[in-house]
């Protein structure tokens, strides 16, 4: 058995109670004080993730531009230095590489976020597509990165910075800010469905800068959080996890993120074609909300059926802790997705009743 890669936040996990599980091959928490309690804390105070496995890829030159336009969905001539991007990376069928998020540090030089489990499999895309006039760094192991998410997320990290973070509106960052003496890149992305930030910095610093915040957060309820409460926040905000609403066989279009193809771009890029197509005339598939009418939760894989035929599956499903309501998310064809269309989950070889509702199941409370 191969050894998993540890984050170096590793060290703090047993001093806040956390239970780790392997995750694409990573020791990392799934909870610290439990699912529930830790999703309840992101809803209505705020939670603190590691997210440290996440891949960093920096992209540099002056065919940067051009390289990344062909590479990705999105269009990132329209970014500033200081802003950031939600994008893709598809094959030529537009199936999915993976999702990830572009920032762009200076002319010519950008950050890429990407998936753990995919970062190997992303810099090897990027390498087998690189053009003269860029240059590609995979930066994972010189980065850290936290996740402060949550209604009191800016008033706690507020409390460690003279930087004014209200000036950092959604999808900006900024690169220059220390966070108790530490030099940081904050940026307020998020996957949550809450408001938040993400703070990129050396690892030698994360272990102390985790322990500041949550001091810094315990009058507030802030609370250290695992995989199983992020994974539950971002499905209730329909926020995708590769491998389940996305996948080499899964276009953006059919998983609902038209938002970020931009067929119109003047510089072609790969997948083009295809998800132009899906633009225009409708995909195959599509991702749904389904709410349960028998009692029975929906797991990822479980297969959807209307009448007597299979028209797709469950991606992922839970009972929503925010809404108490058995839910999931289905990819499933397209004619049987209208909202209040009647279908069937299998569950324990069992057909259990559920209907298609409006997503996100969850919104943020507007200020």
């Amino acid at each position: 058995m191969s050894q998993l890669k540890r984050t170096p936040l590793f060290p703090v996990y047993a001093r806040y109670g956390a239970k780790t599980i392997d995750f694409g091959g990573w020791e990392l928490p799934v909870q610290f004080s439990g699912i529930s309690q830790e999703h309840e804390a992101v809803r209505t105070r705020a939670g603190l993730f590691d997210v440290s496995h996440m891949g960093e890829v920096e992209v540099k030159g002056e065919n940067a531009l051009g390289y990344l336009q062909r590479l990705t969905t999105n269009d990132v001539s329209r970014l500033e230095p200081g802003q950031a991007q939600y994008s893709l990376l598809c094959y030529p069928n537009g199936g999915t590489v993976d999702d990830l998020i572009v920032y762009k540090l200076a002319e010519d030089h950008y950050l890429l976020v990407v998936n753990a489990a995919n970062t190997e499999k992303d810099v090897a895309w990027l390498k087998e597509h690189l053009t003269d006039g860029v240059t590609l760094e995979n930066v994972s192991d010189r980065t850290a990165q936290l996740a402060i998410q949550g209604p009191r997320a800016e008033a706690i990290l507020q409390k460690l910075t003279e930087a004014d973070l209200s000036e950092i509106g959604p999808f900006r960052f900024r690169a220059d800010v220390r966070v108790n003496g530490v030099p940081v890149l904050v940026s307020r992305t998020g996957y949550t469905g809450e408001d938040g930030f993400e703070l990129y910095l050396s690892p030698e610093h994360a272990e102390r800068l985790w322990d500041r915040l949550l001091a810094a957060g315990k009058e507030e309820g802030l609370v250290p959080c695992g995989l199983g409460a992020r994974d539950t926040l971002r499905f209730e905000a329909k926020l995708p996890l590769y491998g389940q609403e996305l996948a080499p066989d899964i276009t953006p279009i059919e998983a609902g993120l038209g938002f970020a193809v931009k067929t119109e771009k003047k510089t072609p890029f790969i997948g083009q074609e295809v998800l132009k197509q899906q633009k225009e005339n409708g995909a195959p598939r599509k991702l749904v909300g389904i709410e349960m009418i028998d009692r029975g939760i929906p797991r990822t894989h479980y297969p959807v059926y209307a009448g007597e035929e299979k028209v797709g599956e469950v991606t992922t499903g839970t009972q929503s802790p925010t809404l108490k309501k058995n839910v999931g998310l289905a990819l499933i064809r397209s004619e049987h997705a209208g909202l209040g269309t009647q279908l069937e989950v299998e569950i324990r070889g069992k057909r259990l009743r559920a209907v298609v509702v409006p997503t996100p199941f969850y919104k943020r409370p507007q200020k």
